[in-house]
């Protein structure tokens, strides 16, 4: 088992520089046979509008480490947090403990709150009286890149 550490996390403001969105073709796109390009209709689509519910509250930061590689999250995706959301049991969230912030799946049982990360190399972290441990946001959506 690889020890509980952590590498901070990058956090980053919401931004509307553009009001009017990128092209957006509302036909989905055919990972099968191609549609003709008649088919598609051009429309205007925020990405803000798409990912942001609550722009006060809504903040994003890069992943660092692989810890939740088997939830999708990859070293550097770019996470969008939502610190108005209620945490729930199973929802992935970004946690402060003990000085550190760190991303992992919310598991609450009988009174008890564990932090499960989602690589079987790392250990589940379970929350005691004794942790500094805030619940920062809940992550809404991942943006990766593709190479």
């Amino acid at each position: 088992m690889i020890p509980r550490t952590s590498q901070p996390l990058t956090f980053f403001s919401p931004d509307e520089t553009n009001h009017l969105g990128a092209f957006f073709f509302d036909t989905g796109i055919s990972a099968g046979f191609p549609s003709p390009a008649e088919d598609f209709k051009e429309q205007r689509l925020s990405l803000d509008k798409e990912l942001i519910k609550n722009k006060e509250a809504t903040f994003f930061a890069r992943v660092s480490g692989q810890s939740m590689i088997g939830a999708g999250l990859d070293d550097n995706d770019l996470l969008v947090i939502d610190r108005s959301l209620e945490p729930e049991n199973n929802k992935i969230a970004v946690c402060f403990l003990d000085g550190e912030f760190t991303v992992k799946r919310l598991k609450v049982n009988k009174g008890e709150v564990w932090l499960q990360p989602e690589n079987p190399n790392y250990a589940p972290i379970k929350v005691t009286e004794e942790n500094n441990f805030v619940i920062w946001g809940i992550v809404t959506n991942v943006i990766k890149k593709v190479y």
